[in-house]
């Protein structure tokens, strides 16, 4: 993990998909509804779902973080030539109310409720898919406030996004560390004024965006880096 010299932070805000929550997990569902498919169609509904948020919003014509799933979906099943019956569909947008939480996280989020910092979700998410995908990982007495894009009609990384959780918990950006998996959304955290972790669980370059993240890590394990009073989770019994 790269280090740099931070100034103290009071709050943890996460990104949700990818970063606590792996959309690619996903995957194993597709799978099954269509053999020898199933990651493509992961990676290629991921990559149009973001499109599309970024498309709503530079065009100002708001649509929900769900319909955007709904149509990444249909568009990649059209791309890899697949029968996307109704069932099918249902279920794989079922997928997003339970997808699996990092191995880690767990006691990360533990770790820090027990050291008294305060740890939420800023995400693109519709308030009921967050508070679902929350509850099935069992994350629900860890994490607060649940904050959703939503209310700004607009995606990250619009400011306006952003200033939620500011907003939400009284803080200045620089108090708040936003964690994300996703680089250009720590960057757009970064220009905001957060102090930002990238999660790059899967090494990928830096994005070419002329800032960098302040520190970037491998694991939600590194967010404790930036709270030296807090003990590192120990780790579960294989």
């Amino acid at each position: 993990m790269s280090l740099a010299p931070t100034p103290p932070v009071r709050a943890v805000l996460f990104d949700a998909y990818g970063t606590l929550f792996d959309v690619y997990s996903i995957g194993v569902a597709a799978e099954r509804l269509f053999p020898g498919a199933g990651e493509r169609v992961a990676v290629v509904w991921r990559d149009k779902q973001i499109e599309y948020t970024r498309l709503s919003s530079m065009s100002g014509r708001p649509r929900s973080f769900r319909d955007c799933t709904r149509a990444g979906l249909r568009f990649a099943a059209r791309r890899l030539d697949l029968a996307l019956t109704a069932p099918a569909e249902d279920e794989l947008l079922a997928c997003y109310d339970r997808l699996d939480p990092f191995p880690e996280n767990r006691g990360v989020l533990e770790a820090l409720r027990t050291a008294g910092v305060r740890a939420g979700i800023l995400s693109n998410g519709d308030p009921d898919m967050l508070e679902a995908v929350v509850r099935h990982a069992g994350f629900s007495g860890l994490l607060d406030p649940l904050l959703s894009v939503e209310a700004t009609g607009r995606f990250k990384t619009d400011p306006a996004t952003y200033a939620l959780g500011t907003a939400a918990l009284g803080l200045s950006a620089a108090e708040v560390l936003f964690v994300s998996s996703n680089c250009w959304d720590a960057i757009g955290a970064t220009w905001f004024g957060y102090t930002t972790l990238w999660v790059n669980r899967f090494g990928l370059p830096l994005d070419e965006l002329g800032a960098a993240p302040t520190r970037i890590g491998t694991s939600l394990a590194d967010v404790l880096s930036f709270f030296p009073s807090v003990s590192s989770p120990r780790k579960a019994a294989p």
